[in-house]
């Protein structure tokens, strides 16, 4: 088997996993209300601490320019 076709085959079997884990989260209540308060605190987390990360660097950036 060839790098690519292994390549293929891979990305077949990890978007079959995911797509049967993703029905089986779907489907269930109590995994669903899980993922989605995961959601909800990775979401909480990540967009704060990109959007200081933003604004310190055009604070930066700013600061050069003057």
């Amino acid at each position: 088997m060839t790098d690519s076709g292994a390549r293929t085959v891979a990305n077949i079997a990890l978007a079959t996993a995911g797509v049967a884990a993703a029905y089986v989260i779907i489907t269930t209540p109590p995994l669903r209300r899980l993922a989605l308060r995961a959601a909800r605190v990775w979401l909480g987390v990540t967009v704060p601490v990109y959007l200081a990360s933003q604004i310190r660097t055009a604070w930066v950036e700013s600061a050069r320019a003057a």
